[in-house]
């Protein structure tokens, strides 16, 4: 009964990693093999190996390291602002939504528009010459920023992803933030607490760990970003707007450079593979503590 009982996990794992193995595994190993290779569109069926080539080409090209800084600085930006402006929706929010649930579907709504349709309503209001928003500052104002030109392209999609993905973290944070126990706020209240440090001292340090867990989601979400800034500016004026995914692309599509593209593509894993890594050593070692 021990031995079925300590090879029962296993069991019921196994056919959700045979499932992996069978979905992820030969498109992994391809790419591990392209990777190393010289390969195009006309060699694909007999790419020829060239070590690490491919990668060096990568490590070597400016414009890889100029995407990956893009990808960094927005990934950290949106979500620092998306959680913010979640955690602030959820606290404030909080008594209305128990009175009008109903609410919680209007606020989720830019989260359900896929990213590239959103791309196109925003490319479409923000158009130079036919976009409503330039037009009114050109009538109020005289003048109208080139919200898609290379000076305001970051401050304009930076504003958009969080527009769209701050229901997200805010949805995240108001369940975290019915669920600490009624007690407990009591029992603060009981000690003196006010409402700012209430949520300060009692609620906030409660929610950290969904904070956490939403920071980590969006950051992610927000490095590899491509579908709604392909759509808006693609990889922007002087490629000042072209996040590590549309590098990839470019590489891949537009270039011919499959190899190239691959290896920055199985750079990319890596990256995300040992930020995981991090973290969870991280989130076990606290939890031992």
């Amino acid at each position: 009964m021990q031995i079925r009982a300590r090879h029962q996990g296993t069991i019921l794992a196994a056919p959700m990693v045979l499932f992996l193995l069978a979905f992820l595994g030969f498109p992994a190993a391809a790419d591990i093999y392209y990777s190393f290779s010289e390969i195009s569109f006309e060699t694909l069926r007999s790419p020829r190996l060239s070590g690490f080539q491919n990668y060096h080409q990568v490590l070597a090209d400016e414009e890889f390291w100029d995407a990956a800084a893009f990808s960094l600085r927005f990934g950290l930006i949106t979500a620092l602002l998306e959680c913010g402006l979640g955690l602030f929706l959820a606290v404030f929010l909080s008594p209305l939504l128990e009175k009008r649930s109903w609410l919680m579907a209007v606020l989720m709504m830019p989260m359900m528009v896929a990213p590239a349709m959103v791309g196109l309503m925003y490319r479409l209001v923000l158009h130079e010459f036919v976009g409503p928003l330039p037009y009114y500052f050109y009538l109020w104002f005289g003048d109208s920023p080139a919200f898609l030109g290379a000076e305001y392209a970051f401050a304009t999609l930076v504003a958009i992803e969080t527009l769209q993905w701050t229901p997200f973290a805010f949805l995240l944070f108001y369940v975290a933030y019915l669920a600490i126990p009624t007690e407990t706020r009591e029992a603060a209240r009981v000690d003196g607490a006010k409402s700012f440090g209430l949520f300060w001292y009692v609620e906030l340090p409660l929610m950290m760990p969904v904070v956490a867990i939403a920071f980590f989601i969006r950051f992610i979400d927000g490095f590899r970003v491509f579908d709604n800034i392909f759509v808006l500016t693609g990889s922007g004026a002087g490629g000042s707007t072209t996040s590590m995914s549309i590098y990839i692309y470019l590489a891949f599509f537009k270039a011919g450079e499959i190899g190239k593209a691959v290896a920055a593509s199985m750079l990319l894993f890596m990256a995300a593979f040992l930020l995981l890594f991090a973290v969870s050593r991280f989130g076990r070692r606290k939890s031992a503590g």
